[in-house]
């Protein structure tokens, strides 16, 4: 019932099947770093280059990051936000998330960031992972997730008016793409709403 009707994955977040959809994720952002510089070279978000009919950098481009501190960083922050939201929805709804959250994402980096010429890195999923998961968990009353949004809105606030949190960029090892975590945010929180709009409509037909 609720949230996972009609999808099979009810696989509670610490089991192996619950981590099927991350881990097939950041083994994609692996498999790319392997790859090293030809990888960044082929599959970042390149404006000229998607401009010119090269479209897969659109889904690659999340995939992609600048080296290893930068993957193990979105890896860890990705994981963190799986084990604390990764129950608010199942499987199938959690691809349309990410989904949903890649197309926003490159829809703001497209028409609002037109002086955007390259980006890399999960971080604007995880926002996205993170804001889908909170809006998913609210009806069910957790205090932990009112907290959890506030902090979100917070950050995102932050960084909105005075840059990256100190220490990410070093971090990263690059310059930390701030408008990623607002679009991404939003997007996943847009795609949430709208899978609960669904759900209800369909369970009070």
């Amino acid at each position: 019932m609720g949230l996972h009707k009609g999808d099979s994955s009810r696989d509670q977040r610490h089991g192996f099947a619950g981590w099927v959809l991350p881990m097939a994720v950041l083994g994609c952002a692996v498999l790319i770093a392997i790859f090293g510089d030809a990888g960044r070279i082929w599959l970042s978000y390149d404006r000229p280059e998607i401009a010119a009919g090269q479209l897969w950098r659109l889904l690659s481009g999340h995939f992609v990051h600048l080296g290893v501190s930068h993957l193990v960083w979105d890896a860890a922050g990705f994981s963190l936000v799986w084990y604390l939201v990764g129950q608010s929805f199942g499987r199938i709804q959690w691809g349309i998330v990410l989904l949903a959250t890649i197309v926003g994402i490159d829809l703001g980096f497209w028409f609002l960031e037109p002086e955007l010429s390259w980006y890399v890195g999960l971080s604007g999923l995880v926002h996205g992972l993170l804001a889908a998961g909170i809006v998913g968990s609210l009806r069910s009353g957790r205090v932990d997730m009112w907290i959890l949004g506030a902090a979100l809105i917070a950050k995102l606030v932050y960084e909105a008016l005075v840059g990256p949190l100190p220490g990410s960029e070093e971090s990263s090892g690059g310059n930390v793409i701030v408008a990623a975590h607002v679009y991404g945010a939003v997007a996943g929180a847009i795609a949430a709403a709208a899978i609960l709009i669904r759900v209800r409509t369909q369970s009070a037909i």
